[in-house]
């Protein structure tokens, strides 16, 4: 069950990554960096939450649990 989880948690933050990027190289975020020099908030707690959930995900699946 934890590595079920594990890939649920680890496909959802390439999903949120592969989102984050293209929010990344989009035209409000282009133009955020332009006056602002940073990307959007959608952008950053994309990315956020990208990192988070592949760092889960493959926890998740490195530690699953071992049956003897």
């Amino acid at each position: 069950m934890k590595q079920i989880i594990g890939i649920a948690l680890l496909a959802a933050g390439i999903v949120l990554l592969c989102l984050a990027f293209n929010s990344y190289h989009s035209a409000a975020s282009g133009v955020s960096r332009a006056f602002t020099g940073t990307s959007t908030d959608k952008t950053l707690w994309l990315l956020i939450g990208g990192i988070a959930g592949t760092i889960a995900g493959l926890a998740g699946l490195l530690t699953g649990s071992k049956r003897a």
